[in-house]
């Protein structure tokens, strides 16, 4: 403090270079986390090491990260958005019963694939328009709108789909985790080159500045000239694309479009987001700490089901990995999270 007050000029480079070392420091934090994970699974299979295991649960982890990636934009602006597990579902079905024929539970209407696989993602940016819309220009509780459109969704979906599996005519739909790269599926290069594009798009670009402005103070951003509405609108599209190019992604790892697909992955969302360090607050938090969480949770995940721990306890699980980031983060942050 002596020196600070001495010096102003070369002291607050040194405390920002402090700061920017203590954030990477709790970026990196999960690593050591993820490390145990890995040998704990090796100890106790010896197919947690295997090329297939590793792929299967980067596969995973692609479809997982990129809903992650939409919610953490969404919590960075000191909002959250529960559909998102809801649009990972009804988008990708939608372009797919606009593909298939009706016999195969589809609207009949055989559209090309390209023309189905172009709808997912605008589904999604529809969705999260509307979400926006009675979230940001009529003010209406976060929580309740998304919980509202979580159901409603959920419910189309099943009464569109009348609760079946959608296999036909998928190929299109599959391609994204089955079409291969230097041996990786390429759900997971586009996860890898969007949360490089939006990581530096936060730490460079005005826009994604903003949005730890906007979730730090909204009034104080307001203040500052920031296009707080506009920029809060349009992160919950972005959300939805994310989310509805994540269900694809899904669809293509499991093989097959299920009336039920994205059912309770907002759990899993939270938790990767939760103890990658983004703060339900808002206005903290980075990608890099997201896409670890993602990694940690579904190694756990892939851990839980070689030591075959029954399906039922999953969710308890994560609910206790959501609480226990949260008393960490509260310490290691400082600031409790609300």
């Amino acid at each position: 403090m002596t020196d600070l007050m001495s010096d102003p000029q070369t002291a607050l480079p040194a405390v920002r270079a402090k700061r920017r070392k203590s954030a990477w420091l709790r970026e990196l934090a999960l690593l050591p986390a993820l490390v145990v994970v890995f040998v704990i699974g090796g100890l106790i299979s010896d197919t947690f090491f295997t090329f297939d295991n590793i792929i299967s649960i980067l596969s995973a982890a692609a479809a997982l990260s990129l809903v992650v990636l939409g919610e953490s934009l969404v919590l960075l602006t000191g909002k959250f958005d529960l559909s998102l597990e809801s649009t990972m579902g009804i988008a990708p079905a939608i372009g797919a019963m606009l593909v298939i024929p009706a016999a195969s539970s589809g609207f009949g209407t055989q559209w090309p694939s390209v023309l189905g696989l172009v709808a997912i993602p605008l589904v999604g940016a529809l969705i999260g328009f509307v979400n926006g819309f009675l979230i940001v220009k009529l003010k209406l509780n976060a929580f309740i709108v998304t919980l509202a459109m979580l159901t409603v969704l959920r419910g189309t979906q099943i009464g569109t789909t009348n609760g079946k599996t959608l296999f036909d005519q998928l190929d299109a739909f599959t391609a994204l985790a089955t079409t291969t790269f230097a041996g990786l599926p390429m759900s997971v290069w586009l996860a890898a080159v969007l949360f490089v594009v939006f990581g530096l798009g936060l730490r460079y670009h005005r826009v994604g500045r903003s949005l730890y402005a906007i979730g730090g103070n909204r009034e104080a951003a307001r203040a500052a000239g920031i296009r707080v509405d506009r920029i809060s609108w349009a992160v919950f599209v972005v959300a939805g694309v994310l989310a509805a190019i994540g269900g694809l992604a899904y669809t293509g790892y499991v093989g097959a479009l299920g009336a039920d697909q994205g059912d309770g992955l907002i759990l899993q969302v939270f938790a990767a987001a939760v103890i990658g360090g983004v703060s339900l607050d808002g206005g903290r938090g980075t990608l890099v700490g997201a896409l670890t969480g993602v990694l940690l949770l579904q190694s756990v995940d892939s851990l839980l089901r070689i030591a075959q721990v029954p399906a039922e306890w999953l969710k308890a699980i994560y609910g206790g990995i959501i609480l226990i980031a949260l008393i960490i983060s509260r310490y290691a942050g400082g600031k409790p999270q609300t």
